[in-house]
């Protein structure tokens, strides 16, 4: 009797083992699941950060700053590599800092202005400051590229792209050049 007993025990002790063992093992694969892979991440960084240097050399301000000002207004996804500062192909340095959207020192010390997610409020404001200043602005969030930003990202799995809004553009007083505004009419070759 007792020996029956032991073994119902026993068997009763590896189902239970096993069953939790399942469930770490499954629970693992749903967590692996929800996570972007950590390379993902950082080549949409990378990705975006080479679009971006890309705009920036192919525009002309009215007067050329020796160094590149670029500021980050709102929480943004992509510039994890862009913080880092860099320089531009042509030998341009590009620094690069945060600044709240409500910063008055956005207007007098910012060459180009990178947007994150801004409530409406905080994007009316901004351009409204930026209005008739030579400060080129790229969207990262996905308005619909009218709101008056001259350039939104459109970062997918495979590629990043851009949208430009020639009327902001016409407005800034930068000059783009002609090739990028091409650039931006090109549709990403189907998957």
């Amino acid at each position: 009797m007792k020996v029956a007993v032991w073994t119902t025990e026993r068997i009763v002790v590896c189902k239970r083992v096993m069953l939790a063992g399942l469930l770490c093992l499954l629970s693992g694969l749903v967590f692996a699941q929800v996570q972007t892979p950590p390379g993902m991440a950082d080549q949409r960084a990378q990705a975006v950060t080479q679009v971006v240097l890309g705009i920036l050399s192919y525009a002309r301000w009215p007067v050329e700053p020796a160094q590149l000002r670029l500021c980050i207004v709102g929480p943004t996804e992509y510039t994890d590599d862009l913080v880092k500062g860099t320089t531009q192909a042509t030998g341009r340095p590009v620094t690069v800092r945060r600044l709240l959207a409500d910063n008055p020192s956005i207007v007098g010390e910012c060459d180009a202005v990178y947007i994150g997610k801004l409530t409406s409020e905080e994007r009316s404001r901004l351009f409204a400051s930026l209005a008739e200043r030579p400060v080129l602005s790229i969207s990262e969030s996905d308005d619909q590229c009218t709101v008056g930003s001259l350039f939104c990202l459109r970062v997918g799995d495979e590629q990043v792209s851009f949208e430009v809004n020639l009327d902001s553009v016409a407005r800034s007083g930068v000059r783009i050049h002609p090739s990028v505004l091409q650039l931006s009419r090109r549709k990403p070759a189907a998957p």
